[in-house]
C-alpha cells in the first residue's frame, strides 16, 4: 500500500476541539488537525510546515460578541492557506463578516452542516491553495536559480528564458538597459546556470575606475611599470580566470582599453601593463551599460569591430515601469529586506502605495524602488506604508494609460521601426507587418506619420 501524506488543516476557534465529530471523523480519514484560539497562532504552524499548503477553518460564529472580523482580515495568513469560515445563519448580513469572506476565503459553510460537506469544502480549499503554493514554489526556485533576480511578468520570464539559453554558450554577451534595472544580477546569474559556475565571476564598473588606472585595473601590471609599482598585480581578467568578467558600463571603457579587450576576444590573450609576454587566459566576458553603444559607435567613442565582438549574444533588462505585478513583489520583498530598521514595524502597504507604485515611472528603476521602500520604512509614522511615505504625489505618478493609448502607441513604435528597416518603402513596410497597403496608409495618416514616411519616401527615391 503506498502512504499519502496527511492533508493538514489548521482549526482558529475558541469553541470547538478534537472531540467535535466532524473533527473526529475528518481525523479518521487521515486528517492532521490543528487547533488555534487566535490568528497570530497559525504563523508557528506555517513555519514547520516546509512550505506545504494547508487548509484553514476559521470559526466566525461568536454569541459573545468577542470575534474582531476586521482584525482576523488583517492577521490570517493567506500564502499556502485555503480558507474557510464557519458562520452562524444570518452572519452574512455584518459587513466586516462579509469582507472577510470575500478578501480571505475560499469558500464559506453555514452550521450546523454535515460533517461530509465540511470535509469535501476543506478538501477544495486545500486543493486550491496547493495550486498556489506549487506556483510560489516555482517562483522561488526561479528566484534561487536566477541568483536573486525577482519577477514573474512576461518580460522577465522572456529574460529568464534567454538567460537559460545564452549560458551554456562560450559566446560574450551583451546585456542592454536602463540604470537601476539589475544588469549586474543577470550577468550573474548567466555566470551561475554556465558550466563556469565553480570559478569566480569578477566585475568591475568601468564608468567607476579613472580612465588612467583602467588598463592595470583590467589586465594588471609588472614590477616596475610606474612609479610606485613595487611588485606584480594581476588583473581582473586573470583574476577571472576560467570564470565570467562582467564589465558593467562598457561604454565608458577608454579607447586604449577598447583595443586591448578586442586583442583579448579575438585571440584570448593579454598583456600585463610593462610586460612583454602574452599571457593566455580562459575568461567568458558578459558586458553591459545604459548608454545606446550604436550611437556611441556612430560618435566614434566606442569601436564598430569591438561593438561586434561583444555584441554575439544580446540581452535586454525591463525597465521597471514595464513589469506590472512585479512592482509589487519587489516592494514586498524590499519591506522584508529593510522591515525592523525604524522604529515601527511595518505591517505592508496601503492602498494609495500600491496604486501610486503602479503608476509612477519609475526613472531609476528596482534601484529606486528598494531606497523608496527603505526611506519609507525609516520614516514612516504609521503601521502601513502610504505613497506619503513613499515620497510619491499624485503629480508623480502620472495618468494611467488606457488599453487604446497603449494599442496606438505599440502600433506607432511597430510602423516607424518597420519604415526605417525598410527604408521608407511602404509596399515592403506592409508586407513585413502582414497588412494590406491601403490598412497601412489608413494607420499612418491616423497616427500622424504620413506625411513624415512620404518626405522620406521621396528623399530615398
Amino acid at each position: 500500500m503506498i502512504a499519502t501524506r496527511a492533508r493538514e488543516l489548521i482549526v482558529v476557534t475558541k469553541r470547538y476541539d478534537a472531540s467535535c465529530a466532524a473533527f473526529a471523523a475528518m481525523a479518521s480519514h487521515g486528517w492532521r488537525i490543528h487547533f488555534v484560539e487566535t490568528p497570530a497562532a497559525v504563523a508557528r504552524i506555517l513555519s514547520q510546515s516546509n512550505r506545504k499548503a494547508l487548509a484553514g477553518l476559521v470559526d466566525l460564529t461568536d454569541s459573545q460578541g468577542t470575534v474582531d472580523y476586521a482584525r482576523y482580515v488583517q492577521d490570517l495568513p493567506r500564502e499556502r492557506m485555503g480558507w474557510v469560515a464557519a458562520i452562524d445563519p444570518g452572519q452574512l448580513e455584518i459587513k466586516d463578516v462579509r469582507h472577510l469572506i470575500r478578501d480571505v476565503c475560499f469558500d464559506f459553510i453555514t452550521v450546523p452542516c454535515p460533517e461530509t460537506t465540511i470535509e469535501s469544502v476543506l478538501g477544495h480549499a486545500l486543493g486550491v491553495a496547493s495550486l498556489h503554493s506549487e506556483s510560489t514554489r516555482h517562483v522561488v526556485q526561479e528566484e534561487e536559480a536566477f541568483g536573486g533576480m525577482i519577477g514573474d511578468s512576461p518580460e522577465m520570464r522572456a529574460l529568464y528564458k534567454l538567460i537559460r539559453r545564452a549560458a551554456p554558450s562560450l559566446a560574450p554577451v551583451y546585456i542592454a538597459g536602463e540604470t537601476g534595472t539589475g544588469k549586474e544580477l543577470a550577468a550573474a546569474a548567466i555566470h551561475h546556470l554556465s558550466h563556469r559556475s565553480a570559478f569566480p565571476f569578477v566585475a568591475i564598473n568601468c564608468g567607476a575606475i579613472p580612465q588612467h588606472l583602467m588598463q592595470s585595473e583590467l589586465f594588471g601590471y609588472e614590477r616596475g611599470a610606474f612609479t610606485g609599482a613595487q611588485q606584480r598585480k594581476l588583473g581582473r581578467f586573470e583574476l577571472a580566470n576560467k570564470g565570467t568578467l562582467f564589465l558593467d558600463e562598457i561604454g565608458d571603457l577608454p579607447l586604449d582599453s577598447q583595443a586591448s579587450l578586442l586583442r583579448f576576444l579575438q585571440e584570448g590573450i593579454i598583456e600585463r601593463l610593462g610586460g612583454t609576454d602574452a599571457i593566455r587566459v580562459d575568461v567568458r566576458v558578459v558586458s553591459a551599460t545604459h548608454h545606446d553603444l550604436e550611437a556611441a559607435v556612430a560618435a566614434g567613442r566606442f569601436r564598430a569591430d569591438l561593438y561586434h565582438r561583444l555584441c554575439v549574444i544580446r540581452l535586454k533588462q525591463p525597465p521597471l515601469r514595464s513589469r506590472g505585478d512585479d512592482i509589487e513583489q519587489l516592494a514586498e520583498h524590499a519591506l522584508k529586506l529593510y522591515n525592523g530598521t525604524g522604529q515601527t514595524q511595518m505591517k505592508g502597504f496601503s492602498n494609495c502605495a500600491l496604486k501610486a507604485m503602479q503608476t509612477y515611472p519609475w526613472p531609476g528603476n528596482v534601484r529606486e524602488l528598494l531606497n523608496r521602500v527603505h526611506q519609507a520604512v525609516v520614516m514612516a509614522e504609521g503601521r502601513y506604508i502610504t505613497s506619503k511615505d513613499l515620497g510619491i504625489d499624485a503629480s508623480e505618478a502620472g495618468p494611467v494609460q488606457t488599453l487604446a493609448a497603449a494599442r496606438d502607441a505599440a502600433e506607432v513604435l511597430a510602423i516607424n521601426a518597420a519604415l526605417r528597416r525598410n527604408l521608407y518603402r511602404v509596399g515592403h513596410c506592409a508586407k513585413e507587418l502582414g497588412i494590406s497597403r491601403i490598412t497601412l496608409y489608413r494607420l499612418m495618416k491616423q497616427h500622424g506619420l504620413r506625411t513624415e514616411a512620404m518626405e522620406r519616401t521621396a528623399e530615398v527615391g
